[in-house]
This record gives C-alpha cells, structure tokens and sequence, in this order.
C-alpha cells in the first residue's frame, strides 16, 4: 500500500491558474511594470504622502472589497481597485497599501497583476513577509493547477524561492518549515527536505504532522529503523490516531506484518471510521497470512463506501488465492462496472480465466491490454514499460499453459526486446522454463547460453545456465560456477545460491550435499515464506531419497506455517496416496489443493490417483483424464492411466497409455527419471502385449 502523501499535502485551496502568464515573472517586475507602482514613483517625486486621502480611499477600497466577497459582482472589484490604486497615488510610500492591491487582484484573479505589485514591494524591501507569503501561496495554488513538465518545475522553483526567504524573515514557524520541505521533496531534493522537516520536529515536538511527515520521508527512503524511531519517540498516551497509522505503514515496510497490525488495530480503536487505517489491517493481515481476516476487514470497506472499485479488487484477489474464481469474477465485473479504462480488473480477469483453463477468453483481454499500452515509436516510461512487460508475460504464460509453445515464446521474446535488465531476466527465464517444459533440453541450453550472453550481470541467468548444464551431464562444472557464486558471511544473496545447489544437489541424487545446503539456506531465511520454502524443498529431497516419514514432518510443518500451501497440500497428498497409507487424509489434503488452483495439472493427476487407490474408479478417471489434457506429455499421468485402465478391464488402452509413458521417459533428461519408475512400466506393458496377444490367439 503506497501512499503518496506529497502533492496533496501542500496545494492549498482556491483555484488559481497561472498557465505560461506567471514563467514570464521568473525575474523580478521593474517598479514602471506595475501601474500602480509608476503612478506611485512619479508621485512621490512630485509631493509629499496625503495619509488622510490615502486613509479615505482606502476604507472605500476595503469596503468594495467586502462587496465583492458578499455579491461577487466584477464591477465591485474594479472599483475596489480603482480605490486601492487613488489610495497609493496619496500615500506612494505604504506598503500596506502595496499590498493589499496584491491581495486583491490575487483573490480576484488577476494573478499576473498580482505577482508584479507583490515582486515590486519585494524589490524596493526584500523583507517584506507578507509579500513573500503571497507570492509563495499563489506558487502552490499553480502548482495544483499545473500539469506536470518544465512549467510546473519552474513554478516549483519560484515556491520554494520564496519559502526559504520566508523560512529566514521567520525561523520558528513550524508550518513553514514542513511545507518548504515538502517543496524540497517535490524537487527531489531530499536531504533538504530531511533538514526541514528535522526543524519542524524540533519546534513542535509533539505536531503529529511533523512527527508522521519525516517517518514517511525515512520510508520512502527506505530507512525504515529511523521512521520507527521518530514516531516511536512519540509516547504511547500521546499517539494519535493518525501516528499509529504511520507506524503500521513502517512495520509493513519492514515486513513485521503482526506489528503493523497492531498498529492499525490502535488506530481504528481511536477512529473506528477512519477507513485508510482498515486498508491498512486488512492489507497487513493478507499479508500475514491472515485471508479470512482481511477479507472480514475489506468487506467492512465495502460497506462503508460501496463505490471504492480497489476494494473489490482486493476482496477478488482474496478469492483468486483461495481458489474461488467465480465469487472473485463477480467482485471483479463490479470493480470494472466503476472505473473506466482500469488496467488492473482487467488483468485480474485474464488471470482467473488462465486459472479456470478459459485460455481462448483471456487471450484477448490480454492482446487488448497490449493494444491499448501500445505506442508506435516504441518509447514507453519506466512505468509504461513495466506493465507493458507484465502484460506480455501474462498473455506468454496464457499460451504455454494452452499448450502454444510458439507464441508463447515469440511472447516472451517481446518481454526481452523492451531492454531493461529485469525484462531481458524475466523473458528469458520463461523461455527457458517453456522449452524445458516441451522436453526441448538443448534449445534450452542454448537459450540460457543467449541469455547470459545478453546479459552477463544476472547471477539468476547465470544459475539457470548451471541448472541447464548439470541436468545434461556437465554437473562438476556447473556445481563448480554456482559455489563460486558464494559470497560469505551472512549474505542474504547466499540464500538463493544455497537453495539452488540443493536443487541441483537433489535432482543428481546427492541428497546429503542436498541437505546442507538447505541448511545453509535455512539459516539465511528471516521471513516466513523463506523458511516455508526451505522446509518444502527439505522434504521434497526427503522423498526423492525415499525417507517418508521425514518428508510428512516437512511437509507439516509447511502446512503449519501456511495452511492453504498449495504445493505442500498436494506433494503430501500424492506422497501418502503412493505409499497407499492415510488414504482419506491424503485426498483431504490433495482435494484442498485443487480448490486452491483447479486448473493445475499435476493436483489433477494427484486427485485421480488417490481416488484410484480408494476404489473410486470413475472420479479416478474423470480426473486423471483432466490432467493428461493439461500436462499430455507427463509420464506419470499415462502410467496411472495405465493402471487405471488395466483395472478397470482395458488392456489395450492401459497397453497404449504404458507405451506412452515410456516414450516420454525416453524423451527426458535423465536426473529427471528414476530408472526404477522405467523398469517397473515397461515390465507391466510387457505382460500387457503377452495377454493381448495370447488373446489374439484365442480368437484365431
């Protein structure tokens, strides 16, 4: 949740627009620019001061004035004008007088008018603060008028000109202070506005709006321990509301989710109505783990404001993870029923459709995306590119999972040819993960050659090559290049080092290598989702090597940590369905993983297994057929099938779906293969073709 606190904070009220009128002020007026000002010099040379005429013209002025705020008649301002200026040509030498025909024209908008009397009483006393304070406020006012681009900076600059001069006439104003440093943090000048916003906190220790101003500068920053201790300086009796909305924001940022829940639950106890405080524990409880809890907290959102389109977003993300793709698409088609043009519902659409196999409908959502973000000369902004990036992966991924391995490589290419090292990563990466997934082992290879080659800065490049290598033959070299990588000491970087050569470790059957570098991994891992995934693959390598029992401890203590673990759901499931133990909590556990993504092919074939186990042959059926459409060139799918079909009294399709197994082993790379897997189908197909053919015999 990024809040933008800046632009808001210091636009005043009133709407004034200066448009290219006020750059043409970037230097200061001569006095002869002012009429009133060279009717006041020639004046002044001419006789002495008329205090008494100037008094009288002024309280008709004054009196106009209050005219104008009560009818808003333009005649009535003329007039106070008019006043105003026989005032000054009596008394040329007040700048009082001055000054409020500055005010006056400002409030009646003639800005340009306005800023050439206040830079003449300026000129002629550089210490004049009320001057400066006009000028300065009708800078900010353009500023919230402005669109952003060289206008809107050469504004920029002629506010914060002023503040610092205002800021020097009066030193212990905290206002002044916290806005010119918001000016400073407008023009990316952030130790000034650190500097700034440091004084306003001294002069008013206990201003929340200091306090909170400086934390979020610290976030921004990324110093999150000093935006702690800044707002954690603040007593707890003291704390508003809004101060312990801030602190949530910074423990978010430090991923310390319990506390920052905490801290928003503080702030709602103090302002139950305070809704960015319930986005803030509703997003801060997902973030903890916590759907049904944060999913309570958006609906009380929803409620309390049934127009805010983002909330039915998130409610939708919710169900998206828990599997419950029709509610999320109901909360998603009214999100977009609000908003026009939304590039986020949309994009959330499309990835329920990918989830639900709905691929030919989420095609063109995605295609219409890229349509739309599209611009002919290629040049596109950081953000533009980025989700011109993310669109391309979504509709790649879209392809691979609907079996178009062409487009979705050609999509991928897109994703390398925008530039920027993130993309050229990402597209690459999912290249290579689609050719392997197609049995495509060299172009693979070489694909990750190319990718390093491209881009020889990516140590995840660079890893994927290794992985590439060790899977067809090369491991010594490849292991060789992946320790090499190691930088020591506790380095989180070391982590993903780590659990890549447990991968690698694993998949070579070197389960002891394996589990040291779990180990180490382990050791590296602050977070809960980084410790989740160690244990995963700790009891991943337990399985492989055939320790059960110590694979389910693993697996538990996933699903401890995170109950709705999709992948330990189902590698615990299918693992116990296997051994033929736990039957009826295995096909709990598999069942939970496919109403956690149901369009998932290996949870397809896990369910169709255990029902096979069970006796339930035509559940067994109905899903293992479900997922040999999805992942067709699976071996285990057609072994199962096999099993499934010489059951249940169809020899020759077991026969056929063992053959195909067995081509598809061929096919694999060898550490992805257990040669007792190979040896027990082929057996089972061998005694198939000699009943066939005894068969064929008899019937002859």
């Amino acid at each position: 949740m990024k809040k933008q606190f800046w632009i808001v904070s210091i636009v005043l009220t009133g709407s004034f627009s200066l448009g290219q009128n006020l750059l043409a002020q970037n230097q200061p007026a001569r006095a002869a620019d002012s009429p009133a000002a060279a009717g006041a010099q020639s004046a002044a040379k001419a006789k002495p001061p008329d205090r008494a005429a100037a008094y009288y013209h002024f309280a008709l002025a004054h009196m106009y004035e209050e005219q104008v705020a009560t009818y808003g008649r333009s005649e009535l301002a003329n007039k106070a004008i008019e006043e105003y200026r026989a005032a000054i040509d009596a008394d040329p030498t007040s700048a009082y007088l001055t000054s409020g025909l500055a005010e006056l024209y400002a409030k009646t908008g003639r800005i340009r008018d306005a800023v050439v009397e206040a830079q003449d009483i300026i000129k002629r006393n550089p210490n004049n603060l009320e001057a400066r304070r006009l000028l300065g406020r009708i800078y900010l006012r353009s500023l919230g008028d402005m669109q952003s681009g060289s206008g809107s900076e050469s504004v920029l600059k002629l506010a914060i000109e002023q503040y610092e001069q205002i800021v020097r006439l009066q030193p212990d104003s905290m206002d002044d202070h916290l806005l010119l440093g918001r000016l400073y943090r407008l023009n990316n000048d952030l130790q000034k506005a650190e500097n700034e916003f440091k004084t306003a906190v001294k002069l008013q220790p206990d201003s929340e709006e200091a306090v909170t101003t400086l934390a979020y500068l610290y976030n921004e920053l990324g110093d999150t321990a000093r935006a702690t201790q800044v707002l954690s300086s603040v007593p707890n009796p003291e704390r508003s509301a809004k101060l312990y909305s801030a602190l949530g924001y910074t423990y978010e940022q430090q991923k310390q989710y319990k506390d920052a829940i905490d801290a928003y639950r503080h702030a709602i106890e103090m302002d139950r109505d305070n809704l960015d405080a319930i986005r803030g524990l509703a997003q801060n409880l997902l973030n903890d783990g916590q759907a049904d809890a944060a999913l309570e907290q958006y609906k009380v959102i929803a409620d309390a404001n049934p127009e805010d389109a983002q909330t039915y977003v998130r409610i939708a993300e919710i169900y998206r993870k828990q599997g419950k793709y029709d509610l999320a698409l109901d909360d998603l088609k009214r999100a977009e029923s609000m908003v026009q043009d939304s590039i986020e519902v949309p994009y959330n659409i499309a990835a329920i459709y990918q989830a639900q196999g709905r691929y030919d409908e989420a095609i063109p959502i995605m295609r219409d995306l890229l349509k739309k973000s599209e611009k002919p000369d290629g040049k596109y902004s950081n953000g533009e590119r980025g989700n011109r990036a993310l669109f391309l992966e979504r509709l790649g991924t879209i392809y691979r999972d609907q079996g178009n391995n062409q487009s979705a490589n050609e999509t991928f290419r897109e994703v390398v040819a925008l530039g920027g090292d993130e993309n050229i990563e990402r597209g690459y990466q999912e290249i290579i993960d689609t050719l392997r997934e197609a049995k495509e082992w060299q172009k693979a290879l070489d694909t990750a050659k190319e990718g390093v080659q491209k881009l020889p800065s990516s140590r995840d490049l660079k890893m994927d090559l290794a992985t590439q290598q060790a899977d067809m033959g090369d491991a010594d070299k490849a292991l060789k290049d992946v320790r090499a990588m190691l930088k020591g000491g506790a380095n989180y970087d070391d982590r993903q080092v780590y659990i890549t050569l447990a991968q690698m470790y694993t998949r070579l059957r070197r389960f002891s290598e394996a589990e040291q570098a779990l180990d180490k991994a382990e050791q590296l891992s602050s977070k809960t989702d980084d410790k989740e995934y160690v244990w995963f693959l700790r009891g991943s390598a337990f399985e492989r090597d055939k320790h059960y029992s110590e694979a389910e401890e693993q697996f538990k203590k996933v699903l401890a940590s995170d109950p709705d673990h999709a992948s330990a759901l189902n590698y615990l499931g299918y693992m116990l369905a296997d051994q033929n133990m736990k039957l009826e909590e295995a096909l709990g556990y598999i069942k939970r993983a496919v109403d956690l993504d149901p369009a998932n092919g290996a949870y397809l074939d896990s369910l169709g297994w255990a029902y096979f186990r069970l006796g339930k042959f035509e559940l067994a059926e109905d899903n293992l057929l479900k997922a040999s459409q999805k992942i067709n060139t699976d071996p285990t799918v057609h072994d199962h099938l096999g099993d499934l079909y010489q059951k249940t009294g169809r020899l020759k399709l077991a026969a056929t779906h063992w053959e195909r197994a067995l081509t598809e082993w061929n096919r694999t790379i060898a550490v992805e293969v257990d040669p007792a897997d190979v040896t027990r189908v082929q057996k089972k197909l061998d005694s198939a073709k000699m009943k066939l053919a005894k068969e064929e015999s008899a019937k002859q």
